[in-house]
């Protein structure tokens, strides 16, 4: 066995037993499913759920002002190593980007594990923030951004918190990637011009 494999092997036997955990919660702006104490559930883009549980909606709206800051707060509930993406759809959620294309190790029986995943740098719309909270061991601290809200109306957009996980076996659905959504309500300053480089809201 050549080192790529033995490397593979041992990392399978690692993984495992650990394949399709690494959850989070999305502790503000309020989630827009009620999420249990591990996040759950989660695994499937664009918004969270599982093929089984599309998840109780909650009904929650965070007003935001468009122009300023708001702030972003998740809880990693199982640990895995990896970054978290945030990204915002004006009409839809089907107009929230892919999950990040995943770097991955395979052997003749197909992929092993994600070994990273792409990040978008600069940032352009519909994601306001990515490569956030990059991390490689455990913590019990929440993680904690503020992002620059466009200066839009928008009475219903809707907020996505992904989590790309690395070193970790593939999930059905989502791959290597958790999701959570928020809906924001956002009403532009009168003051500053609209940003322009967002899709305008349908009605």
């Amino acid at each position: 066995m050549n080192k790529v494999l033995g490397f593979a092997a041992a990392l399978g036997v690692v993984l495992l037993p650990a394949a399709g955990q690494a959850h989070f919660r999305l502790l503000a702006p309020a989630s827009w499913i009620e999420e249990n104490q591990l996040g759950d559930p989660q695994k499937a883009a664009p918004c969270g759920g599982t093929n089984a549980d599309f998840g109780k909606p909650t009904y929650a709206v965070t007003d935001v002002k468009g122009g300023a800051m708001l702030h972003v707060k998740v809880q990693e509930t199982v640990y895995h190593p990896g970054h978290y993406r945030i990204a915002l759809a004006v009409n839809s959620p089907t107009e929230l980007p892919i999950d990040p294309k995943a770097t991955t190790m395979t052997n003749d029986k197909g992929v092993i594990v994600s070994v990273s995943g792409e990040v978008m740098s600069p940032v352009a719309p519909p994601v306001l923030a990515d490569g956030l909270f990059v991390h490689t061991a455990k913590t019990d601290t929440p993680f904690e951004t503020d992002v620059a809200v466009p200066n839009i109306n928008c009475k219903s957009c809707t907020l996505q918190v992904a989590q790309f996980m690395e070193m970790h076996t593939v999930n059905n659905p989502g791959q290597f990637t958790y999701h959570h959504c928020a809906v924001l309500h956002i009403t532009a300053d009168p003051r500053k011009p609209l940003d322009a480089g967002w899709a305008a809201e349908r009605h």
